[in-house]
């Protein structure tokens, strides 16, 4: 998501080509073997893994400095939403399901607290960048897998989440619901079915009416 938004701030040119880890294409095979994306080629260069990703981006690519910013508190409260979620999907009870809450909870007053359209200021970060997509698998896998929803009382979270839905960088970006659920349909060793395969892709970007922007 960092690359779409420095290609929507036009700094980059940006490409983007989608692999089927399952069956993926010879010329994939045969530079990457079984290196699993996303993998940035800047140039000719092959960088792999996020991490690098992300040190080549701020380092080499104009404007990527401005989007890695440092703060303490923000990094501790949206650190441990993805595991929180992940231990949500295996044990889909009411404990784990509000221990995720209680993390979600913790952006939403935080961003109250803030009182800014994203997690730093008025404009986005590399924190954004990581949250947002978590967030929407949240929504997503976790209202399929566990009946699970963010509750429309942290308005805060909501509003943040109309505004990154927003933003070209997130919905280009953003895979559609069929393909959220079918990434944790194989972590847990089933398929899509067939009617599943067929369908219309959709894409959940919608906030509560009672929200406010």
């Amino acid at each position: 998501m960092d690359l779409y938004l420095l290609a929507e701030l036009k700094t980059i040119s940006l490409k983007v080509t989608t692999v089927d880890m399952l069956k993926p294409p010879p010329d994939f095979r045969s530079n990457f073997e079984a290196t699993p994306p996303p993998i940035l080629i800047d140039n000719g260069l092959a960088v792999l893994e996020n991490d690098k990703i992300e040190r080549h981006i701020m380092k080499n690519i104009p404007g990527g400095h401005n989007l890695f910013v440092q703060d303490k508190d923000v990094a501790q409260r949206t650190e441990n939403v993805y595991s929180k979620f992940k231990l949500m999907l295996l044990k889909r009870d009411d404990n784990s399901k509000n221990i995720l809450l209680n993390y979600l909870r913790k952006i939403n007053d935080h961003l109250g607290e803030r009182g800014t359209r994203f997690l730093t200021g008025d404009t986005m970060c590399c924190f954004d960048c990581e949250l947002m997509p978590k967030l929407q698998h949240i929504r997503v896998a976790g209202k399929y897998f566990a009946d699970f929803e963010i509750p429309e009382e942290l308005e805060h979270l909501w509003r943040y989440m109309f505004h990154m839905y927003q933003l070209d960088a997130f919905t280009q970006s953003c895979p559609a619901d069929q393909d959220i659920i079918n990434h944790y349909k194989q972590q847990q060793g089933t398929r899509m079915k067939k009617h599943e395969e067929l369908e219309t892709p959709t894409f959940t970007t919608s906030i509560p009416a009672a929200i406010r922007p």
